[in-house]
C-alpha cells in the first residue's frame, strides 16, 4: 500500500513538471537576432553592386527587437563599412529606419550626412553580410531638393545670344524644398558675368519676382531698369540652369512698338509737360519758404564734424515730416552695393546770416526696385530707441517719386568704413581698444531689450556685420550702418516668420549654423549669437593690424585664403568641414592686452552658439582693459588719412 501511494506521488509530480515546463517554453522570449558585429572597419567595397562586409565577428543582437545593419561611408579616399545591431523604433545617426522588414541588405543613399553614406536594415541571420547596391536613389524614400548650378557671380564670354552654358562646375543642392534654379547674365561696358544661384520664387530677387519658375528650360528674359543690361531665367528642373537660352522680341512685337510711336510720343509730351509744371511749382513754393527761412536747428543736432560728438542728437528721425523734399544738392558718389548707391551732399541752410551755407550729410539712394530694402532700413531706422554713438545717425527718409528714387539721408562721417581704414593704417593698441570697445557697446546695444535709462526697446540683431558696414568717427570709435538686412526681435514674431527671414548676410561672416540653415528658431538669443560670431571676426581683422602684435602684415579680410567673394559652399568647406577659423600666431599674445582680446575673439566664435559671449559681455571686458593703456601710452595711427576720403561700402550679401 506504502509503495503504491509513493509511487502515485511520483507520477503526479512528474506529470505536473512536464505541464509547467511546456507553459514556460511557450512563454518564453523570441530568439534574437544573429547579425555580423564588427564596428566600422576600412574596406575596399566600392558602392557598387553587390559586395561582402569583411567582418568575421557575428554576435546575438542585445534586443529581440533589434536587426541586422550595415553602414557603407565614403570621404575623400577613405571608404568604411559599419556593422551593428538597431532597434528600428529608435533613430540612428539621425536618420528614421524605413527598409527594416527587409530579408536582404538593400543599400540606400541618405544625403543628409557629412560624407557620402548608404544604410541598409535587415531582418535575416547574418543579411547585414551581403550587400546589395541598388540605383534606388534616396528620392523614392522621399523628396530631394532641387539640384542647381551654384557657383555665385562668375566672369563669362557668353554673348547673350542663342543659347549658353554657365560653365559653372558646382552643383548643389538647394537649402529649402521651395528654391527653384536661377541664372543671371549681366553686362556692363565689355564685363559680361553670369550669377548661378537657387532662390524661393515667393520671395524677390533683386527686386525682381520669377514669373517663369514652372519652366522647365531656363528661358533668359531681359529685365531693364538693372544698372546694366540683364537677362534672368528661373526654372524647377535639375541643374536646368546650366543651359540658358536667350528669347528676343519678335517681328510681330516690333511691328506694334512701330504702330505705337504716336501714342508713345504724346504719353512723353504730357508725362514732360507736367515734370516741368511740378519743377516750376516747385521753384515757386521754394521762393516762398526763402521769405520766411526754416530753421535747419534740428540737423546740426546730428550732422557734426568728423572731430564732435554724434550722441548730442535729440531730433534725429523727427527732422522731416512735411511734403517738400529738403534743399540737398548731391555732391560726389563715396559708394555703391548691390542695392544702393552712397553720395556725399549738401543739405543748404535756410536760417539767415548761417556761418556755413550747408551742412554735409551722406544720402544712400535706393531704386525703384529695392522699395522693400529702403522701407526695412527705413523702418528700423525709425526706431527713437535706436539712438547710440556707436550706432549711424539717421535724419530722415525720403520718396522721390519723380526720379522714381528712394533716400535714407544720415550723418556724414569722412573717415569711411572700417576696413578701408585698416587697409591704410597700422593701429596702436590704444586705437584697438577704442576700435573694439565702440563697436562691441554698439552691437550691444542693438541687442540690448532696454535703453539705458531702463526703458523697454525691442531687440535689434544686424545679420551683416562685417568691416565694410562699420564707418570710423574721428575719434576712431565705430559706428554700425547699414542696416538693410538688420530684424527686429519683436515678441510678436512667430516661428514661421522667423524662419522666412532666410539664410542672409554675407558668406566670408556667417556664422556655422547660419551656413548651414540651423538657427534655432524657439530662441531669440540665437540670432544674436549669429552677430557676436561675425563681430568675433572684424575683432580679428582690427588685432590683425595693430602694432602690439609684432610684425604686421598686410590687410587680410578673415579666411583671406578662400576667393575674392565665396560662396556659402566655399565657406561650408572651410567653417564646419575644417572647423577652421583665422590664424592667431603665438607671437600676438606677448602683449597682455592682445591676450585679452584674443582669448575673447576665441570665445566668440566658438562653433557652439551658445557658448558664445554676449555682446554686452565683451563690452564689459574692453572697459575692464582700460588699464592696460597705461602698458603703451596713447600713439596715433602710423599713416594719416587726407581729410575727406570717399567709399562707403553697402553690399548687403555676398554669395
Amino acid at each position: 500500500m506504502e509503495l503504491l501511494r509513493f509511487s502515485a506521488f511520483w507520477c503526479g509530480t512528474i506529470l505536473f513538471g512536464s505541464i509547467l515546463l511546456e507553459q514556460m517554453g511557450a512563454s518564453s522570449p523570441t530568439t534574437t537576432k544573429l547579425c555580423k558585429r564588427c564596428g566600422e572597419k576600412p574596406t575596399t567595397c566600392t558602392g557598387k553592386g553587390n559586395c561582402t562586409s569583411g567582418c568575421d565577428f557575428t554576435s546575438a543582437c542585445p534586443h529581440p527587437e533589434d536587426v541586422c545593419v550595415s553602414i557603407w561611408r565614403k570621404k575623400d579616399d577613405k571608404v568604411t563599412i559599419e556593422t551593428l545591431c538597431h532597434n528600428p523604433a529608435n533613430i540612428l545617426y539621425g536618420s528614421t529606419p524605413e527598409d527594416f522588414k527587409n530579408g536582404k541588405c538593400e543599400m540606400r543613399e541618405r544625403t543628409d550626412m557629412p560624407s557620402q553614406t548608404f544604410m541598409c536594415f535587415c531582418t535575416e541571420k547574418e543579411c547585414n553580410d551581403q550587400i546589395i547596391f541598388t540605383p534606388r536613389t534616396l528620392t523614392s524614400i522621399k523628396k530631394l531638393n532641387k539640384l542647381c548650378m551654384f557657383c555665385d557671380l562668375r566672369e563669362s564670354s557668353c554673348t547673350g545670344k542663342g543659347s549658353c552654358t554657365s560653365n559653372c562646375e558646382i552643383t548643389s543642392i538647394c537649402p529649402h524644398p521651395d528654391d527653384v534654379c536661377v541664372s543671371i547674365w549681366r553686362k556692363k561696358d565689355d564685363n559680361i558675368t553670369i550669377e548661378t544661384l537657387c532662390h524661393n520664387p515667393a520671395n524677390k530677387l533683386y527686386g525682381l519676382t520669377l514669373e517663369d519658375s514652372k519652366n522647365s528650360k531656363c528661358e533668359m528674359r531681359e529685365r531693364k531698369g538693372m544698372g546694366s543690361k540683364f537677362f534672368i531665367c528661373s526654372c524647377s528642373e535639375d541643374e536646368c540652369n546650366d543651359h540658358m537660352f536667350f528669347t528676343h522680341q519678335s517681328q510681330v512685337a516690333s511691328v506694334i512698338l512701330v504702330s505705337l510711336v504716336p501714342l508713345l510720343v504724346l504719353t512723353v509730351l504730357v508725362i514732360t509737360s507736367f515734370y516741368w509744371y511740378r519743377v516750376y511749382n516747385q521753384r515757386h513754393v521754394g521762393a516762398k519758404r526763402r521769405k520766411t527761412p526754416l530753421d535747419f536747428s534740428d540737423a546740426r543736432a546730428i550732422i557734426m564734424d568728423d572731430g564732435g560728438s554724434d550722441s548730442s542728437s535729440t531730433h534725429a528721425n523727427n527732422l522731416n515730416h512735411n511734403t517738400e523734399l529738403l534743399p540737398i544738392e548731391l555732391d560726389a558718389q563715396v559708394g555703391k552695393g548691390r542695392f544702393a548707391e552712397v553720395y556725399k551732399a549738401k543739405l543748404k541752410q535756410g536760417a539767415a546770416g548761417a556761418v556755413e551755407p550747408f551742412e554735409t550729410v551722406a544720402i544712400k539712394i535706393f531704386a525703384d526696385e529695392e522699395y522693400a530694402s529702403w522701407k526695412n532700413e527705413k523702418d528700423i531706422f525709425s526706431d527713437a530707441d535706436l539712438r547710440h554713438e556707436n550706432v549711424l545717425h539717421f535724419l530722415t527718409a525720403e520718396e522721390h517719386k519723380v526720379e522714381k528714387q528712394y533716400w535714407l539721408i544720415t550723418a556724414y562721417h569722412p573717415r569711411g568704413n572700417l576696413q578701408e581704414y585698416l587697409t591704410r593704417h597700422i593701429i596702436s593698441w590704444n586705437d584697438l581698444w577704442v576700435l573694439g570697445g565702440s563697436l562691441a557697446r554698439g552691437v550691444a546695444h542693438l541687442h540690448s531689450d532696454h535703453t539705458p535709462c531702463g526703458r523697454y526697446k525691442v531687440p535689434i540683431v544686424h545679420r551683416d556685420i562685417k568691416s565694410s558696414n562699420i564707418l570710423v568717427k574721428g575719434d576712431l570709435s565705430c559706428i554700425l550702418c547699414d542696416f538693410g538686412l538688420g530684424l527686429r526681435l519683436d515678441n510678436s514674431l512667430s516661428v514661421d516668420e522667423l524662419a522666412n527671414s532666410g539664410q542672409v548676410g554675407t558668406a566670408r561672416y556667417m556664422a556655422p549654423e547660419v551656413l548651414e540653415s540651423r538657427i534655432n528658431l524657439d530662441n531669440i538669443e540665437s540670432f544674436k549669437q549669429t552677430d557676436v560670431y561675425s563681430m568675433a571676426l572684424v575683432l580679428w581683422e582690427i588685432t590683425s593690424r595693430c602694432s602690439a602684435i609684432g610684425e604686421v602684415k598686410d590687410y587680410e579680410p578673415p579666411f583671406g585664403k578662400v576667393r575674392e567673394h565665396p560662396c556659402v559652399e566655399s565657406m561650408k568647406d572651410s567653417v564646419l568641414r575644417d572647423r577652421g577659423r583665422p590664424e592667431i600666431p603665438n607671437s600676438w599674445i606677448n602683449h597682455p592686452g592682445i591676450q585679452l582680446v584674443c582669448g575673447t575673439i576665441d570665445e566668440c566664435w566658438d562653433h557652439d552658439p551658445e557658448a558664445r559671449l554676449t555682446a554686452q559681455c565683451v563690452a564689459e571686458r574692453f572697459n575692464e582693459m582700460e588699464h592696460l593703456d597705461k602698458l603703451s601710452g596713447r600713439s596715433n595711427s602710423e599713416e594719416k588719412i587726407p581729410e575727406e576720403v570717399s567709399m562707403t561700402e553697402t553690399d548687403e550679401v555676398e554669395k
